[in-house]
Formats: structure tokens, C-alpha cells, sequence
């Protein structure tokens, strides 16, 4: 059976217990650390931080926890083992100022406090209209969105945010640092190799079942 989704992630879980499909694909290293990354970090998708808006008119809010969201882009990922993951913010994002010193994403990719990136966004409720609002960045400049309020038992506020937001934020910048694309390049590569190896140590797993099994007895 195929499932066909538009999100390249996805939280369902009939249950409410943690769950991700990741969608097959050439991005799919950096959407699985994406999604892992946010289970880690908010497992049940509901929890947000209190701070002051990003939105001109706005005091304090309550900011919904996607930690990789802000900076999702390829362009602001890392590499382990020539594989490429997705950066994301630290404890420090949500602070009220700018400090100088202070390492508000993995990557240093986000310099400020509540900052986005291009193809990132950021999700938060205001509490006197109790609309939840969004500022992406998925054009030329940051835009801010009132998607109203949201009502908890339809599902999580995240799995309700990703589905407002999961044609858009599929539209990642593809990585232009020297650095990701030749990562890439050769983690493509690799996964020639490791097929190769899967291949054979299935091959030599079989010859191992094979040989453990009795001798069939004459009769």
C-alpha cells in the first residue's frame, strides 16, 4: 500500500504516543533529524514558551516549541558522517534580548533571540485575542499570518500549525555552502556502497542460517 501525504513529515498517532512518517525522497536525511529533533524536544507537540512577539504591535505571546522550524532550510544544515541534518534552535532562542557570545541555533545559523530564517517560521498564540499567528519566511521578506484560534481537541498544536503551513514550508532552499553540497554529493555516493555491504552480509547471514540447519536424516 502506498500513503501519500503532503507534509514531507508528519505526528499521527490515533494513540496521542509520539509518531513520524518522513516521505522518501533526495531530503529525507534532513527531514527525519527535522521530526526526531522535535519529538525530543516536545514529544506531544503542545508545549510553548512564554516572550515577547516578533510582531509589531504585539506584547507577550506564547511561542509553540518546533525547535528546528525557524532555520529548517538546507541551507542552514550540518553534516555528520557526509549525511545532511537539520540545524536547530537552542534554550537561548526565546530569550527577551540579544547577548553577545550566546549560540542561539547549533549551526550559529540564527544570530538573535525569536529570529527566522529564509524558509523557516515560527508559530505562536496571542493571549487577548487568542488567535494562534505565524511569521514565515517563504518569499522575498518575513510576513506575519492570523490563523485564529485553534482548538486542542481536533490533535496537537503542532500537528494543526504543520498542516496550515506544510505547502509552503515544503518549498526548502536547496544548500548553497561548498561545504553541504559536496556532503551531499558524496553521502549519494555512499549509499551505493552501503547497499553493496547490506547485500553482502545478507548473503553471508543466509549461508550462516543454512549451515546451523540438521542434516536431513536418511531413512
Amino acid at each position: 500500500m502506498t500513503l501519500v501525504f503532503k507534509a514531507a513529515g508528519i505526528h499521527l498517532d490515533k494513540d496521542g504516543q509520539p509518531f513520524a512518517l518522513i516521505t522518501s525522497g533526495d531530503e529525507w536525511a534532513l527531514t527525519a533529524s527535522h521530526e526526531t529533533l522535535e519529538m525530543l524536544a516536545d514529544p506531544f507537540g503542545n508545549r510553548t514558551i512564554a516572550g515577547p512577539s516578533i510582531k509589531p504591535g504585539q506584547g507577550r505571546v506564547s511561542f509553540l516549541v518546533e525547535v528546528s522550524d525557524p532555520s529548517e532550510s538546507a541551507e542552514f544544515a550540518y553534516s555528520v558522517n557526509d549525511i545532511v541534518v537539520s540545524d536547530f534552535y537552542t534554550s537561548a532562542y526565546f530569550d527577551p534580548v540579544k547577548a553577545t557570545g550566546v549560540r542561539y541555533s547549533f549551526t550559529g545559523a540564527i544570530t538573535e533571540p525569536r529570529q527566522v530564517l529564509k524558509g523557516g517560521y515560527l508559530s505562536w498564540q496571542e493571549p487577548v485575542s487568542g488567535h494562534w499567528f505565524q511569521a514565515s519566511f517563504f518569499g522575498a521578506k518575513l510576513e506575519f499570518k492570523d490563523h485564529g484560534p485553534i482548538d486542542a481537541s481536533k490533535g496537537s498544536l503542532r500537528s494543526q500549525i504543520d498542516a496550515m503551513t506544510m505547502d509552503l514550508s515544503l518549498k526548502v532552499l536547496k544548500p548553497k555552502k561548498a561545504a553541504l553540497t559536496a556532503a551531499a554529493k558524496r553521502g549519494n555516493r555512499g549509499s551505493e556502497s552501503s547497499k553493496a555491504r547490506a547485500e553482502s552480509l545478507k548473503g553471508q547471514i543466509a549461508s550462516l542460517v543454512k549451515a546451523a540447519k540438521p542434516a536431513s536424516l536418511d531413512t
